[in-house]
């Protein structure tokens, strides 16, 4: 690579300089202070909740009780919230703003090849770089403390993803802009970091037999005109009165229009038959998420999922502003765009089915906006509850290295590599920050506890 040169220096020397600058101000070592913060985090779950259907409130509540983990998922904002009072190193990037160890996983590219990539994007947002790492790693504590794995070994799991994101994010700003923008992992070089996780390789079948198909068998029944339907599993998946396939097939053009031409000229030849409420996930419980089932001139089946997006909690909790034009670009569409041009962004291939709709006037009069993707097809995730503790380092290790390539898609991020340099300073600075917020959310969980305990919230176990 022989980079253009202005004045003596390349760009990346420039970006390296301003990183060795920047650890005078903010050393390496400093990123594992952590203060205790002073909020209320149930207090902050009833502010979100407000804006979440009522019936589905304690489902939410109730998933987050399982474990510290389970709180963890659904308490992007709660973290958000932390990380804004904290010092940072200065560099800001195209963030996911919610890369705990459960959102990575697996999905088809285009090409119909299994990727092992981060997979949940709804809270991103421009926000600095150490904000991502240090979900993760806060994550990795967690989910080994769960597995009950010792202090030392989610030590060495959380030290394993910061070194990781270290060297990777070096190596990727030794190549050029397009050999990053390239990279990506495939099963392949999954199953070969993980050798030692059998658990890996169940997951990854099950992910190949995820289709359409197997969709439509498993959550339909025929109907009395032959026509497949959705079947309701209250509360879970459930048909709305106020929801009209007219009203969808309306707003269904408009999601058409987000999408590259081949792929609206594609979803053309479908036709819309059934549309359906369906829970998700721990933090996105109560937002509304939609499933859409269409057939193709053959009788074949699409599903889509069309999820609703709120304000990032990097902007509505952390307080996160874009510094640069390239990443305010995310915030000029609302916030569908914004979930659909960040996961474009960040992942190394994504869902030719990925779009958004804006503004839509719901029943209730609110407008709302929602991003569109195809539901389970060849998409997986993997029981990390399930990893001992050598694969859950391997594991770590590898979500480390996919969240540099994420962040070095942002221009200017060199800027990290030359921050971090050689040192292991980071490594085992960010697993001490690690520990302490796997102590605090402890505290946030038993806080939610209390709450449930004494009437203020209500829970809903085991759905």
């Amino acid at each position: 690579m022989s980079p253009l040169v202005a004045g003596g220096w390349s760009p990346a020397d420039q970006d390296r300089a301003k990183g060795k600058a920047s650890r005078e101000a903010m050393p390496r070592r400093a990123q594992g202070i952590f203060a205790s913060p002073e909020r209320n985090a149930v207090a902050i779950l009833e502010e979100q909740h407000a804006s979440r259907l009522p019936h589905l409130v304690p489902v939410r509540v109730g998933r987050m009780l399982q474990t510290p983990f389970a709180f963890f998922r659904g308490a992007a904002a709660v973290m958000a919230s932390d990380l804004s009072t904290e010092a940072t190193s200065g560099h800001q990037v195209v963030a996911c703003g919610d890369a705990h160890l459960a959102n990575f996983g697996l999905y088809a590219s285009p090409e119909r090849r299994l990727v092992f990539d981060l997979n949940d994007f709804d809270e991103v947002f421009p926000a600095p770089w150490e904000w991502d790492v240090k979900r993760l790693t806060a994550s990795i504590w967690l989910s080994g403390r769960n597995s009950g794995h010792s202090g030392e070994q989610c030590r060495t799991a959380a030290e394993a993803a910061a070194r990781s994101y270290r060297l990777a994010i070096r190596r990727l700003f030794e190549g050029t802009a397009a050999e990053r923008y390239y990279f990506q992992v495939e099963t392949d070089a999954l199953t070969a970091t993980m050798a030692s996780a059998r658990v890996l390789e169940k997951d990854v079948k099950k992910a190949k037999r995820r289709t359409s198909e197997q969709v439509l068998a498993k959550m339909t029944a025929e109907t009395q005109n032959g026509e497949p339907r959705i079947v309701d599993q209250w509360p879970l998946v459930y048909h709305p009165e106020a929801a009209t396939l007219d009203r969808v097939s309306a707003l269904f053009e408009l999601y058409r229009s987000s999408l590259r031409a081949d792929t609206a000229v594609l979803v053309s030849q479908y036709r819309l038959v059934d549309v359906a409420l369906r829970v998700v996930g721990v933090g996105s419980v109560g937002t509304r998420c939609w499933v859409v089932l269409m057939l193709g001139p053959s009788g074949e089946p699409l599903f889509l999922q069309a999820k609703e997006v709120q304000r990032s909690v990097l902007e509505s909790h952390g307080g996160a502003q874009p510094t640069s034009d390239v990443v305010r670009l995310l915030t000029n569409y609302g916030q569908g765009y914004r979930a659909v041009a960040g996961q474009r962004i960040m992942q190394a291939q994504s869902d030719p089915f990925l779009g958004w709709v804006g503004n839509t006037v719901e029943s209730d009069g609110q407008l709302r906006d929602y991003f569109v993707r195809q539901f389970r097809d060849m998409k997986g995730s993997f029981a990390v509850e399930q990893l001992g503790p050598g694969p859950l380092a391997d594991y770590a290790r590898l979500c480390g290295g996919v969240l540099a390539r994420a962040h070095s898609q942002t221009p200017g991020s060199a800027f990290i590599a030359g921050y971090l340099g050689r040192s292991e300073a980071f490594d085992r600075a960010i697993p001490r920050w690690a520990k302490h917020y796997a102590d605090q959310t402890e505290k946030d969980h038993a806080e939610l506890e209390r709450a449930v305990r004494t009437g203020r919230l209500n829970a809903e176990s085991g759905v």
